[in-house]
């Protein structure tokens, strides 16, 4: 069945949207003080990350290809297995799906942004960093790992099983990002999505949050060109070897 424009991008907002509540609100009740999961761990984290991808896959993943992340729709274009003309509605759709799920988690845990008087902790609520403070790593650790994200989504939802199955393939794709944040995340967090950090980030800018600290914007670029780039890599990966 094929869907209207709109309905693709209903579906692109609010898997973006469910996306952030799911993930950075697992961070938030890692983070922020007086939460009853505070100092769950990193095991939380991954975990509130790989379900917000998979059921947005479940739920939208038949209406929108549920791309969720504007380096998905950008690098499935310039490998041409995404229309062009759809690209800009979508990735306006996911940044504002993402400010609206950002803007829930930050809602629904206003009280402990009240509590934490840790800038850092209140910040890795909203987006992404480098452990190390070193944009040459930061870089090439959203790269890869947004490589990694897409060769595995693509190869997992396009190989003829995740065609005939995709529900299964959902789950799995869920489970990759679950690994990727196991594995590859604890340099940076990480973002692998230009939508997750951008927009979060816009808001720990301009919402009133005491003792937020810096939006650290002279690094802002790194977690939106960085995904971008490993995300067309592993789509030509996938086209070029397994399409």
């Amino acid at each position: 069945m094929e869907y209207s424009l709109f309905t693709k991008l209903a579906a692109e907002f609010f898997g973006t949207a469910i996306l952030m509540i799911f993930g950075n609100g697992s961070v938030a009740n890692v983070e922020l003080k007086n939460t009853k999961g505070h100092h769950a761990g990193w095991l939380n984290i991954a975990m509130g990350y790989g379900f917000g991808v998979m059921f947005p896959v479940l739920m939208f993943g038949a209406v929108s290809g549920a791309h969720i992340n504007p380096a998905m729709t950008l690098a499935q274009a310039i490998n041409g297995m995404f229309p062009w003309n759809e690209v800009l509605p979508y990735i306006i759709a996911q940044l504002l799906g993402a400010a609206l799920g950002q803007f829930i988690v930050y809602l629904t845990y206003y009280p402990h942004y009240k509590d934490t008087d840790d800038a850092e902790a209140i910040l890795a609520t909203f987006c992404t960093t480098d452990a190390d403070n070193k944009k040459l790593n930061y870089f090439l650790n959203e790269m890869f790992g947004t490589l990694v994200l897409v060769f595995g989504a693509l190869c997992c939802l396009m190989d003829p099983w995740g065609v005939k199955d995709p529900a299964a393939a959902a789950i799995v794709v869920g489970f990759i990002v679950w690994g990727l944040v196991t594995s590859m995340g604890g340099p940076t967090g990480p973002g692998l999505n230009p939508a997750r950090d951008l927009m979060p980030r816009v808001l720990h800018a301009i919402l009133p949050i005491p003792s937020k600290g810096t939006s650290r914007w002279n690094e802002a670029w790194i977690p939106v060109v960085a995904p971008i780039v490993g995300a067309i890599v592993g789509a030509w990966l996938f086209k070029a070897f397994f399409a």
